[in-house]
């Protein structure tokens, strides 16, 4: 049958001394993994402010462009009702070259901001 006095003896203190030492790398290691995990998020929070800024310099820029082409819309509709000639060519060139201008700032800002989003919420970066 099974020998149940030796599944009984108590462990020897070799094996008490090991478990200690496992405790304290496990401390050891979850100690690692935690700074590791802090460096990560400062990366990421770096990463976040710096894309943030571009952003909104890129969506600033885009607004104040079309504000321009609104005004020069405007300034373009005065001359062209005081003149009737020449006026209505530039009325119609500028502020469509200001509004293609401001539609690539703002798709760009748009693509940044979709790209920052996902890999903030780990949807589409790789880590």
């Amino acid at each position: 049958m099974l020998d149940t006095q030796a599944a009984l003896t108590p462990a020897p203190q070799d094996e008490d001394l090991s478990l200690v030492e496992d405790v304290r790398l496990l401390i050891g290691e979850a100690r690692t993994f935690a700074q590791a995990e802090v460096a990560y998020q400062k990366t990421r929070a770096a990463y976040v402010g710096a894309q943030t800024k571009a952003i909104a310099v890129l969506g600033l820029g885009a607004v104040v462009l079309v504000i321009f082409a609104v005004m020069a819309l405007v300034l373009g509709a005065v001359i062209a009702v005081g003149t009737l000639i020449g006026p209505w060519l530039a009325m119609i060139v500028v502020p469509l070259a200001i509004l293609i201008v401001a539609a690539i700032m703002g798709i760009s800002a748009r693509n940044r901001s979709k790209k920052m989003l996902a890999l903030v919420l780990d949807k589409g970066g790789a880590e």
